[in-house]
């Protein structure tokens, strides 16, 4: 079973994103900010990531780039998923590794079809 981290200070957005990946059928790690994000994916990699920017302790983007230098750093799928919506900040997170960028709020079908786009999942 593919995994996926769910990184986000909101409890209620990581509850979203936990129904969304688990029906389809990723086991959900969560983590509230992106120092203990990067603390999990030391423990073990997982297979894709949703991304919050903001956030205390350590936000999105600075995860993103330590966890792009890490041992087997480059083999999640980064999705971004923030309120974070003008062309320099897309343009940073792509190119600090990001594969995808979401805009909240988000649906079940939105993350389908950007797991999709990276290739975690087949298109349906």
């Amino acid at each position: 079973m593919k995994s996926c981290l769910v990184v986000d200070d909101s409890r209620v957005v990581r509850k979203v994103a936990r129904r969304i990946v688990e029906d389809l059928n990723f086991k959900c790690i969560e983590a509230e900010d992106g120092q203990k994000a990067y603390e999990e994916c030391q423990k073990a990699m997982p297979d894709a990531v949703l991304l919050d920017w903001n956030m205390p302790i350590m936000s999105g983007i600075e995860f993103l780039e330590k966890l792009r230098v890490m041992e087997n750093g480059n083999h999640p799928k980064v999705i971004f998923c923030t309120t974070e919506n003008d062309i320099a900040h897309i343009k940073h997170a792509m190119a600090s590794g990001a594969n995808e960028y979401v805009m909240k709020p988000f649906d079940n079908e939105v993350i389908e079809s950007k797991f999709a786009q990276v290739g975690l999942i087949d298109p349906s």
